[in-house]
């Protein structure tokens, strides 16, 4: 894939203006009020001995999401650590659910447990009941609900990840003060969703070749990957339902939680990122308002970002911040 955005220069100046909503603030108090509302415990079940594991602990764990259903995760943990942990929240790629829990060793590996959140009607384990459709939408998920805000997917999965956070108050061994949220690509951008909406709670955020920002200009520029969706349904819907659907997006944008998050971040782009285009992923860590931020920048690097490189980047990075597990 040929480098096809803004050189790197152009990048670290990329600050598109902002246009977040007026209740935006407003509007996900009242999303995470209503999901918190409906309490319900976390469960947790070892099934270590499923999976033919000897250095890690595993526990199949439901917690309350969205609307108070059940969302499935993976707890994994040194065998015989001695807590509490610090622990990763990890957040899945589009179209991922959380899988199997032996694609999930790197952290506990590490020493740090590690909570592994399936993606609602992505994943096998978390079905998406959600609301009604809305508009005619396009297959995926970028357009389900584009109606409105309160209607769209996106709503409820960045709730069910920030129930997550909430959930490691509740799993024994773990420590609540040093919580990573982490993910790649729409992972990514759930993750810096998180770090916006749950404040102190999080105590650093690692938002990898992040999707979910500036969505307007990722449509306009992508050459592949689910902007595309977004493209393909207003391509055949009339121009009246431009704006809108764009005015729904911001309600969701990495950009808008990115003025809101301020623990440390590490960013990573690949420059020659055709899914989510370079200036999306800078418009985000621009408008980053934590005064620690650092991007790992991935000059030949497509979507893959790093690719094997970025796990001891990141592991070194945590260290540096006193975030490492005690070996």
């Amino acid at each position: 894939m040929p480098l096809n955005d803004f050189g790197l220069d152009e990048l670290a100046g990329y600050q598109p203006e902002s246009t977040i909503p007026q209740d935006f603030d407003e509007f996900w108090v009242r999303t995470l009020t209503e999901a918190r509302s409906h309490g319900g415990a976390v469960k947790a079940e070892r099934v270590t001995a499923q999976h033919g594991l000897r250095t890690v602990e595993v526990d199949d764990v439901r917690f309350p999401g969205w609307n108070g259903e059940p969302v499935a995760a993976w707890l994994l943990r040194p065998r015989g650590a001695e807590g509490p942990l610090p622990v990763v929240v990890t957040y899945m790629g589009y179209s991922c659910g959380r899988g199997l829990p032996t694609e999930h060793l790197f952290w506990s590996a590490a020493g740090y447990a590690q909570l592994v959140v399936d993606s609602r009607g992505q994943g096998h384990d978390t079905p998406d009941r959600g609301l009604g459709d809305g508009t005619q939408w396009v297959g995926g998920f970028m357009t389900k609900g584009i109606d409105s805000p309160e209607n769209h997917y996106y709503r409820r999965l960045m709730t069910d990840c920030v129930r997550a956070v909430d959930a490691v108050a509740q799993l024994p061994g773990l420590d609540a003060g040093r919580i990573v949220v982490a993910g790649g690509s729409q992972g990514g951008g759930l993750a810096l969703a998180v770090a916006g909406l749950t404040g102190d709670a999080v105590a650093a955020v690692m938002p990898d070749v992040p999707f979910l920002c500036h969505y307007r200009e990722g449509a306009q520029t992508c050459l592949d990957g689910p902007y595309q969706e977004i493209v393909n349904y207003l391509r055949w819907h009339s121009r009246e339902r431009v704006q809108p659907a764009f005015d729904t997006l911001a309600y969701f944008d990495g950009v808008h939680f990115a003025q809101r998050a301020t623990a440390p971040a590490l960013f990573s782009v690949g420059l020659m990122d055709p899914v989510c285009p370079p200036r999306t992923v800078y418009a985000a860590f621009n408008h980053y308002q934590g005064e620690d931020r650092t991007m790992t920048v991935w000059p030949f690097a497509d979507h893959a970002g790093g690719c094997g490189s970025t796990p001891p980047a990141q592991l070194a990075w945590l260290r540096e911040r006193g975030l490492a597990p005690q070996l």
